[in-house]
């Protein structure tokens, strides 16, 4: 029988919200993973399951690799991680898996059915791509060669849900231990019932590829030579997994989306592999210039991850891409953007919805900007895109309250912002994460 891997993952894993006021939580956060790994174990072992809790590692990728020098076929590996954001409105539980896995999708929700059943009061969030996350994937789940999960229990450990996860710690440890348990079982089942390996048709911006590619416990793999001729710089990404199966090197083929190459699963086992686009790898990084979505695309991304948020702000969409047309700014960018300071309207924090502040914009005191409707707290977002987009001219009266302390023209790209609309290393990153995020819902990726 397989083992099992368990993870207690703290201190920012690839994805998390990076915000000053999450770090001071990390210690309880440490604390509650740790106390309930060290109640998963001994029950496991008790239903004589072979279990290894992984040390703990100040850096998450330390604890991959250390699973990932030990693992073996039939294993699996859960990573815990407590939602740490001081701020964070949600409750209960989410388990995260590799996106376009069918089969780790089933095993997550698994996990939370057998979750629910031991501990209905703490609701399920639902199991959920790791495409969904800050910076569009988690390591946990990518990199490691065994089946993994990753699931975050969505309480503000330094508030009073603390204490509800101490009250309910027991019982959280006897529902992860029997999705484990269903889970490793499955895996075994498959791995006796069928071969691991599985050929799968593959194409190429919708022609037939003459090659076969594999598909490995769920996640697809296309040959390396198929990726160069995609224009896939190998040498830049020594990141990406690798396997060779019978005399022949194949790569991880959902890593490819980092890199707009897109992988789209079609009747039967058939994989189309679209490097092509209505927009160049130019285009999705520079502020100027038009958006590729409709108004359309726009409202329904925002409800489909906060389903009152129209109601609350009305045509957002219609005017985001009047404001931004205006002013030569790309509103595909600019919305994406406003997702993801705001949440997908969210908020929460010192921001209110009633400020109309859709980018986290300062004034000249030190404070929040308030903007007195939805239209100008746009405008204001986009014009203050444009001062760090270009020397042009504003069409429209200014109503950015910094727009003249930035030196113009200084970022006109979205990778140049980080460090410059926000500290945060990865915020560029998180953008282009929910930017992809949005093409892929508009049928655009």
């Amino acid at each position: 029988m397989g083992r099992i891997f368990i993870c207690a993952l703290y201190g920012g894993y690839e994805g998390a919200a990076t915000d000053p006021e999450t770090i001071g939580s990390a210690p309880n956060e440490a604390k509650e993973m740790v106390f309930l790994r060290d109640l998963i174990v001994p029950e496991l072992r008790n239903r004589h399951f072979e279990v290894i809790a992984v040390p703990d590692f100040d850096n998450p990728r330390l604890g991959i690799d250390w699973i990932d020098r030990r693992a073996k076929p039939g294993d699996i590996a859960l990573g815990i991680h407590a939602d740490a954001y001081a701020h964070s409105q949600t409750r209960g539980v989410s388990t995260f898996y590799i996106a376009k896995n069918g089969e780790r999708k089933n095993h997550a929700q698994m996990l939370l059915l057998s979750f629910s059943s031991r501990v209905p009061d703490l609701p399920s969030r639902g199991a959920k791509p790791d495409t969904v996350t800050g910076t569009g994937s988690l390591a946990f789940c990518r990199r490691l060669t065994i089946p993994s999960l990753l699931m975050e229990i969505g309480f503000r450990i330094d508030s009073e849900d603390r204490q509800k996860i101490q009250a309910y710690r027991r019982e959280i440890a006897l529902g992860i231990a029997d999705g484990l348990v269903t889970w490793s079982r499955d895996v075994q089942m498959q791995a006796t019932s069928s071969n691991h390996t599985v050929p799968v048709h593959l194409k190429v911006n919708n022609e037939p590829y003459p090659e076969w590619g594999i598909a490995i416990d769920g996640n697809v793999y296309i040959p390396i030579d198929l990726a160069d001729r995609l224009g896939v710089n190998l040498a830049l990404n020594p990141q990406m997994r690798r396997i060779r199966y019978r005399g022949i090197v194949y790569i991880k083929a959902i890593e490819l989306r980092d890199l707009n190459i897109s992988i789209v699963s079609e009747i039967g086992r058939t994989y189309n592999i679209r490097s092509k686009h209505p927009f160049s790898a130019e285009e999705f990084d520079r502020l100027s210039g038009c958006g590729h979505t409709t108004a359309n695309h726009l409202n329904d991304f925002i409800t489909a991850n906060n389903p009152e948020a129209i109601d609350q702000f009305p045509s957002i969409g219609e005017i985001y891409i009047e404001e931004a047309k205006a002013e030569d700014i790309n509103h595909d960018l600019a919305f994406a953007q406003m997702c993801l300071e705001t949440r997908f309207l969210t908020f929460g924090g010192a921001i209110l919805p009633e400020f109309n502040n859709f980018a986290s914009l300062g004034d000249r005191q030190a404070e929040w900007a308030k903007f007195p409707s939805l239209r100008l707290g746009v405008r204001a977002h986009i014009q203050q895109l444009k001062a760090y987009a270009s020397n042009d001219l504003l069409v429209q009266e200014c109503v950015a309250p910094r727009f003249e302390l930035v030196k113009r023209g200084i970022a006109p790209t979205m990778r140049q912002l980080t460090g410059r609309w926000s500290a945060d290393g990865q915020y560029t990153v998180k953008i282009s994460a929910v930017l992809r995020r949005l093409y892929e819902t508009a049928g655009l990726f």
